[in-house]
């Protein structure tokens, strides 16, 4: 789906609003639609997700993903009655925001080695590159509170109180 026809709707949605003011107001509209454009790109794929999540969450053994293709977003459906047997199995939904939060963005970087592996793990498994590394995070934020966890019950079991910390073993040199 080529989002440029809406950007440009709203680009010319705000040039006819910024028209009832002078020169200079137009000029700052004009200004601000293409500095927006990212944003307002970014906002459209954002609604556009949640649309498939809720889509996906209605629709028992189907899947809906929105991918990034260039600048534009492309929906992919899979599952459903009609799949053939021989078909990969249909790629987990994304996972849901925990505790229903805000949405935020961040800067990720990668040595290039590590995100090329990255992307082609998130193809393999037919989800985008951010839902693959969101995924993988709360993957890891679960691990982590399972460890903590088991470590609590340890030193609930053993006193709780201790700092000392001793391996039993043996190693063969």
């Amino acid at each position: 789906m080529d989002l440029t026809p809406y950007i440009a709707n709203l680009r010319e949605d705000l040039a006819n609003t910024a028209s009832a003011g002078d020169e200079q107001t137009r000029r700052a509209a004009a200004l601000l639609s293409s500095a927006l454009e990212p944003a307002v790109r970014l906002t459209l794929m954002n609604a556009l997700a949640d649309l498939a999540a809720e889509v996906t969450a209605a629709l028992p053994g189907q899947v809906v993903d929105v991918r990034l293709d260039g600048r534009d977003v492309r929906v992919v459906v899979t599952g459903g009655e009609d799949s053939s047997a021989s078909a990969p199995p249909p790629p987990p939904p994304p996972p849901p925001p925990v505790d229903g939060g805000d949405i935020s963005r961040i800067t990720l970087r990668l040595v290039e080695q590590i995100k090329g592996q990255a992307e082609q793990a998130a193809a393999a498994q037919g989800v985008s590159l951010n839902t693959f590394v969101a995924q993988a995070v709360q993957g890891a934020l679960g691990h982590a509170q399972q460890h903590q966890q088991r470590h609590q019950r340890w030193q609930d079991s053993s006193g709780g109180g201790r700092t000392e910390t001793k391996l039993h073993g043996w190693v063969e040199g």
